[in-house]
Parts: C-alpha cells; structure tokens; sequence
C-alpha cells in the first residue's frame, strides 16, 4: 500500500508541475506593453498575484523617483496570466473597493460604468497599464491609449486596490512598493 501511495503521489506532484510549466506565459507575451508609457519613470516593486493555486498577473509599480510614496506620475503595469472578461475586472474594482470602505456610491458606479466603456476583455499575455497623471488615470495595452478617466477621487480609490495598507493582498502590496 505505501509503494502505491508513493506512486500516487509522484504522479500527481508530475502532473502539476507540467500544468504549471504550461501556465507560465512566454517572455515574449509578458512584454506586450506600449513601451512609452513607463520609459520616463523608474520601477519601484513588482509582484505576482497568485489565488489559491492560479497564477493571475504580474504587477510592476513605477513612479517618478522608483520610490513610494510619490506624489508625482505613478503607472502600474499589469501583465494577464489568465484570461480575465472586463466585466470580471469591473466586478473585482467594485468588490475591492467595498473591502477598502469606500461607498460604491452613484459616483462610483459611474466610473465602474466608464470603465466599462475603456477595458478590454484580456487574455494570457495581455497588459494593462494604469497612468495617474494629474488628476486623471490614463489606461493603455499594447495598441496604445484606451481611455482615460479625469477624476482625482477615482484615481486615488483604484490605486488604493493595490497600494493602499488595507489591500486584500497586503504581501503583494508591500512588494510593489519595495517595503519587502
């Protein structure tokens, strides 16, 4: 019985290990950005978003001086592991920003309903980039600018998502802003 536990075993630890080789993105797809965004900026962190065993995105945090906090122009470069539908993202931005405290109230649901309007569904290998410049966000992938939504509350309320000390995944947090 222990020599087919063993057996058992070794086979399930192969079949993840080849499930997860087959989930790592390329190199190549991992650099899919529209490079200009962030060639003026220094990078400060980066970190990779994992749930329970899915691998989601990889995040890289940049900022004026590469170091947080910067109250000048920040980007965060999202690189997609795994198809996502824009709604799912639109979903996720309203669930979080319930979690952080913020009310989800008519003003927010109008961002969520522009949001609608810029995002693309994504798939492995895309990349979003979120620009906080002035007072607006600017959202760019590979093709260049999507949209932009000129709001310095909404700017401050998606970056907290990921910046904020209260985020859902305080480790990543802490690496995207260099504190681990």
């Amino acid at each position: 019985m222990c020599k087919l536990n063993r057996i058992w075993v070794s086979c399930c630890a192969a079949i993840m290990f080849a499930a997860s080789v087959l989930m790592v993105p390329t190199a190549q797809a991992q650099q899919q950005c529209y490079a200009d965004v962030t060639d003026d900026l220094s990078k400060v962190g980066e970190t990779r978003l994992r749930v329970y065993f899915f691998r989601v995105y990889d995040a890289t945090l940049f900022t004026a001086s590469g170091a947080y906090p910067d109250e000048q122009e920040t980007a965060l470069q999202l690189n997609y592991l795994r198809d996502i539908r824009a709604q799912q993202l639109i979903d996720t931005t309203r669930d979080e920003w319930n979690k952080l405290g913020y009310s989800v109230d008519a003003e927010a649901e109008a961002w969520l309903a522009q949001l609608g309007q810029i995002w693309p569904d994504v798939s492995q290998g895309d990349c979003l980039i979120a620009r906080h410049v002035d007072q607006q966000i600017r959202f760019y992938n590979d093709q260049g600018l999507l949209g932009a939504i000129d709001d310095q509350n909404f700017a401050e309320r998606f970056l907290a998502i990921w910046l904020s000390e209260q985020s859902s995944f305080r480790r990543n947090r802490d690496e995207l802003v260099g504190a681990r």
